[in-house]
């Protein structure tokens, strides 16, 4: 039997066909950008994502020969999705207005208006979700009180997972990790919550259905069908966050196993067996979410620019690796890092271009590099800006653990699995060993188990895991370098404390 996983990223889209071991057969990958016209903007056309999936899905198919006579057919799809962006849609799902991004923090006075609302802490412990722009429901909001027009004209509020798989041709369907990252879902009731909704002011009507992850939500549409190259009537099952999924494709089913996963931002996540609604949680801004495997519960830390800032230092500092790349047709990546001077750097880089992640949730915070003399050179900076994202992993994890979820296993995804620097570094400031997969791109398989539970190709999540998931290599922390690292960290600790106040002022 072949699977589809679908994971529909922030900056790109990837289709991979399975084989019931998790082999990857096939793959497909499309990058699209967004738009970052004014403050706090993130947008996105979510026609062109469309699109761009329907591209991956011809791919991968094609690299895996089920699209070809006598190839194996694919027998069901499920899919991954970056958190929190809102759609509004029309009947036929096409978008009214273009997708408001998990990053976009323009609905600052709706978290604002919440807060006082409903209560911060009351929010919180209903929901999992403390009032933060960056919450799909206050988006909603957002758009209903800044684009009236295009709320006029809106049949669903969609995330990234019922707008994809409406497009495929399924009912509004969204699954219960997508659903409980709002801050309008009842974690307990695992349903709409009608007060949080009515004291919003916005319409349960407009929600999609909530249904947990690994059901059938529809079948593939005869338009989708020959937009994707995929059979029509391809049974569709309900997927989860990109976040889940990743640590679902990482061999997370209960307690114990962390998930590093750098892409577009760094993530640093864990699964536990009760609602955990404590005061470091909150304190922390770390959501309680319902996880793809029924019965567990799900958070994770967020330093917003992972791979982002390293993208950042590619285009704006590493034009002679680039264009040297370039001529060589390598990978300007792999240049940049390998050309970094050992460690520890004299340099800090407070990553927060974006704001600071977990656990301070400082929208005023900015970015700084701290130490440059008339030595420094790029090199230095590109390599403080690897070891200052793991000391922000390395403030969370103690932070998470806290707050009482246990992570004593570490586990790599994403495009900084790839690095074997990156990952030794991690390893080294950490303390902990950190285990590559034999799939890389874990989201993809995590969805895939996903589709696989569905259609009755596994009987469990345990038995997906069980069966797919398999480990490449571990990279073990170097005493030496850890405690170089560790009186490091000590000082990284005191730089957004002693930074916050200016950057509040710069606004």
């Amino acid at each position: 039997m072949r699977l589809i996983g679908l994971d529909v990223g922030t900056i790109g889209c990837k289709a991979a066909v399975f084989d019931e071991e998790g082999r990857v057969l096939g793959y497909g990958f499309r990058e699209y950008g967004f738009l970052a016209g004014e403050p706090a903007m993130a947008e996105q056309d979510a026609e062109e994502v469309w699109r761009l999936t329907c591209e991956a899905l011809h791919e991968a198919l094609a690299r895996s020969d089920s699209d070809r006579p006598g190839g194996e057919a694919v027998r069901a799809l499920s899919l991954s999705v970056q958190g929190d962006a809102v759609i509004l849609v029309d009947r036929s799902f096409r978008p009214v207005y273009h997708a408001v991004l998990g990053m976009d923090y323009r609905a600052r006075p709706q978290a604002s208006r919440s807060a006082e609302l409903l209560g911060e802490r009351a929010l919180f412990e209903r929901t999992g979700m403390r009032p933060h722009p960056i919450n799909s429901i206050l988006k909603a909001l957002w758009l209903k009180e800044m684009r009236p027009q295009a709320w006029e004209k809106a049949w669903k509020i969609t995330t990234y997972a019922d707008y994809i798989l409406g497009r495929l041709g399924a009912e509004p369907v969204i699954d219960h990790t997508m659903a409980s990252r709002t801050m309008a879902f009842d974690l307990r009731s695992r349903a709409w919550s009608g007060e949080i909704l009515d004291r919003l002011g916005i319409d349960a009507g407009l929600l999609s259905r909530p249904a947990p992850s690994g059901v059938v939500a529809g079948a593939l549409s005869r338009e989708a069908a020959e937009q994707t190259g995929l059979p029509e009537g391809l049974p569709l099952a309900t997927g989860g966050h990109d976040q889940a999924c990743a640590a679902l494709g990482a061999g997370v089913t209960g307690e114990g196993r962390g998930v590093v996963s750098t892409g577009t931002a760094e993530v640093l996540s864990a699964a536990f067996s009760r609602p955990l609604l404590n005061d470091t949680m909150f304190e922390s801004y770390y959501p309680c979410y319902l996880y793809v495997r029924e019965g567990r519960y799900f958070t994770f830390t967020l330093n917003h620019v992972g791979g982002l800032l390293l993208r950042w230092y590619r285009d704006t500092l590493a034009f002679p690796e680039v264009w040297e790349a370039g001529e060589k047709g390598e990978d300007p990546y792999e240049m940049i890092l390998g050309r970094l001077p050992p460690g520890p750097s004299g340099l800090f880089v407070l990553p927060h271009f974006n704001g600071s992640g977990t656990p301070w949730c400082d929208l005023s915070s900015r970015g700084a590099i701290l130490g440059l003399t008339l030595s420094t050179t790029r090199h230095d900076i590109a390599r403080a800006i690897l070891e200052s994202q793991s000391y922000e992993l390395a403030i969370n994890l103690l932070e998470l653990e806290r707050a009482g979820v246990r992570v004593e296993e570490l586990r790599a995804v994403g495009g900084g699995a790839r690095s074997p620097l990156w990952l030794q570094i991690k390893a080294d400031v950490l303390d902990r060993p950190i285990t590559t997969l034999r799939v890389r791109e874990a989201a993809c398989l995590g969805a895939a188990i996903l589709a696989g539970v569905a259609v009755g190709a596994y009987s469990s999540v345990e038995e997906g895991v069980e069966r797919t998931v398999s480990v490449a290599g571990t990279y073990r922390p170097d005493p030496v370098r850890h405690r170089a690292y560790a009186g490091r960290l000590e000082l990284y600790r005191e730089v957004y404390p002693a930074l916050a106040r200016i950057h509040h002022r710069m606004e």
